[in-house]
């Protein structure tokens, strides 16, 4: 993959990130905060732009979106889904 292609993936990251944060932040504002990880203002900010606006944010060479995997709630949520199940239908504890 060469730079274009990874600028390219990049804008298009951002502009789906920012889309549907904006339908979050505009569908259930206290969810989306959670959920997202960001600040009322941040969440102001997004619900405001245009669709020119967040077309130019999403050009960005920056990856806006973030994982918030440093969050031990979350690496739990997302753990448990793949917990291993024994042959009787019980959950294996892990490691």
């Amino acid at each position: 993959m060469n730079a274009t292609q990874i600028l390219d993936e990049i804008r298009e990251a951002n502009l789906g990130y920012l889309m549907l944060a904006q339908s979050l932040i505009r569908a259930d504002r206290a969810q989306a905060l959670e959920r997202l990880g960001i600040s009322e203002q941040v969440a102001s900010r997004i619900e405001a732009l245009t669709a020119t606006q967040l077309s130019k944010l999403a050009s960005s060479n920056t990856l806006l979106a973030h994982c918030q995997m440093g969050d031990e709630t979350v690496f739990e949520l997302i753990t448990q889904h793949a917990k291993p199940v024994t042959a009787a239908g019980a959950v294996r504890p892990t490691v």
